[in-house]
């Protein structure tokens, strides 16, 4: 009986070898990359551990390394896989077509500032990135230019500055999301946000 016992604690501690279909390990991987993609922006690279994303993907430790090499490894491909997601102006604004103002005031609203974990990974993670390894980086900086080109294209073909516009735009942004979610006063956040979405939604240099 106590031998009984033992196999049966053993398989219900995924001691045993339990085989997955691909079809299963491709669904527990994708579970994965959700997770930590979340765990990520909200907590940072460093504030969240493997033991930890894999509990509430509702994995075993031991499966993570089924499909990732590392942590790094899997930071890196979350970070190329939100931000190189194409279409991010629809998505943020839940409109097809969206206006570069229309784009700036979703940015800046109360709404994704609230929603870190779903929400702009160059904000989230930004002062995180200079200190990951090179594969980190090189995907934070190619979905950084994915979405500067995406900005560009919402302005005027007659700027001569698109691009410079685009940049700048960018990095206000980014720099008013991070503070307003940093300040401890919920009037100054609102007014970071209202301030820097009535500059930036201009499609023209002032």
């Amino acid at each position: 009986m106590t031998t009984i016992m033992y196999n049966v604690k053993r398989i219900r501690e995924g001691r045993a070898p339990v085989r997955v279909t691909r079809e299963q390990a491709a669904a527990h991987r994708e579970r994965i990359l959700d997770v930590a993609g979340t765990l990520f922006r909200e907590r940072g690279f460093d504030g969240i551990g493997v033991a930890d994303i894999m509990k509430q993907a509702g994995l075993t430790h031991g499966g993570f390394y089924g499909h990732f090499k590392s942590k790094d490894d899997l930071a890196a491909e979350i970070t190329a896989r939100v931000l190189g997601r194409k279409g991010w102006p629809e998505r943020l604004t839940g409109t097809p077509n969206p206006s570069f103002a229309e784009v700036v005031r979703k940015y800046l609203s109360p709404r994704h500032r609230e929603d870190a974990g779903q929400g702009c990974l160059l904000a989230a993670l930004g002062s995180d990135v200079v200190r990951q390894p090179r594969s980190v980086r090189r995907a934070f900086t190619d979905g950084l230019r994915l979405r500067v080109k995406a900005l560009q294209e919402l302005l005027p073909s007659r700027s001569v500055a698109r691009r410079q516009k685009a940049l700048a735009t960018m990095a206000g942004l980014v720099g008013a999301l991070i503070l307003a979610r940093a300040v401890d006063d919920p009037q100054l956040s609102d007014e970071i946000l209202d301030a820097a979405a009535s500059t930036f939604a201009r499609s023209r240099w002032a």
